[in-house]
């Protein structure tokens, strides 16, 4: 049934002989890769010892049974925990994509809603820190335009995981599926009237790239210097610091302006521009990635919704999966584990049912 990994064996054989080797940690970025591969690995053929281990005991415990009737208890136990060793081994056997193991760049910005869908850009934007904290993952802002009452305009979070975390457990494996238009329904604190008042803000999760990954050249960009602004565009800053490149080949155009110095906006800017491009190269690649981009936010138009969150139920929903929960308070401080584990649970029905798994 798992034919396959007596050749994972192998890999993981010769994976450990690679790193092994004092020449290959001179390369951070090599290294990097094949820790992942290796820890990828590492997972799979623990779920296969253990897998194998059960089998062993449940053929033990049937023979028993035959003796003494007790054994025919542990043979039932043993046959349901052997069933979701074999599912968890089924999972990591499947194919991801390489993006899976990366880190995050969350660009949240306001839509429709005027202020009101400024201020839920703000409270989307501490939902994926607060859940960031729980997993023990870092984050940091790279760029943000604040609105006059405290919300934002736009605001670009990155987030990194500590060590080589385990398939399927990075930040971009789990928060690519935040990507899209999130509406809120609730009473603004500029309503006098008490009245629910729809908006919307949209979220684009981007791989982050690493430097490796993304090759650019100098002579394809423009760099255009300008004093920083807050809210209503009054200047914050006496010195022409932020940074707006321009991709000539793409068109793609990064702004950074929350640092204080011209070179420390540029090198966030070229870090935005590198995971823009690497999404970019990758929907052209594949057209399975043109989809899942496709599903993300390209306007912010409340009919694009793929979540609701609604305050006066306490509800939130996802419109994707058919998940919803009267637990809305929790969500919004970090409890996102059940509402991502059923996109995880669909994405993973899916890509089992199209290897015909």
């Amino acid at each position: 049934m798992f034919e396959v990994v007596s050749q994972l064996l192998e890999e993981h054989a010769e994976l450990e002989t690679q790193l092994a080797e004092p020449s290959v940690h001179s390369d951070q970025s090599l290294a990097r890769r094949l820790n992942q591969r290796y820890a990828e690995l590492n997972s799979i053929l623990r779920a296969h010892a253990e897998w194998t281990r059960l089998g062993d005991d449940l053929e033990a415990a049937r023979e028993l049974a035959g003796e003494d009737a007790t054994f025919a208890t542990e043979a039932e136990q043993l046959e349901k925990a052997r069933g979701v060793a074999e599912e968890r081994l089924r999972h990591l056997l499947v194919p991801r994509p390489a993006t899976d193991s990366k880190d995050v760049l969350l660009e949240v910005k306001s839509g429709e809603g005027g202020e009101e869908s400024a201020l839920f850009a703000g409270d989307l934007l501490r939902m994926y820190t607060r859940y960031a904290e729980r997993r023990g993952w870092s984050t940091e802002i790279l760029d943000a335009t604040e609105s006059d009452l405290g919300g934002y305009k736009s605001v670009t979070l990155a987030v990194k995981a500590k060590g080589t975390p385990e398939p399927g457990e990075a930040p971009f494996a789990l928060l690519k599926f935040e990507g899209g238009v999130h509406r809120v329904q609730r009473v603004p604190v500029t309503e006098s009237q008490g009245r629910v008042h729809t908006s919307a803000a949209g979220v684009l999760v981007l791989p982050e790239a690493e430097p490796v990954d993304v090759q650019i050249n100098d002579n394809d960009l423009r760099i255009d210097v300008f004093r920083s602004s807050g809210p209503g565009g009054q200047s914050v800053n006496t010195t022409d610091s932020a940074v707006r490149i321009t991709h000539l080949p793409s068109g793609i155009v990064v702004s950074c302006q929350n640092e204080k110095s011209q070179l420390q906006n540029r090198e966030q800017a070229l870090r935005i521009l590198r995971a823009r491009l690497l999404a970019l190269a990758e929907e052209e690649a594949s057209a399975e990635a043109s989809d899942a981009r496709r599903s993300q936010v390209r306007t912010v138009d409340r009919s694009e919704r793929i979540r609701t969150y609604n305050y006066p139920e306490n509800r939130i929903s996802d419109h994707r999966t058919g998940y919803k929960s009267y637990d809305l308070d929790r969500v919004l401080d970090g409890d996102l584990e059940a509402v991502i584990a059923s996109c995880v649970d669909a994405d993973m029905a899916t890509r089992m049912e199209s290897i015909g798994q």
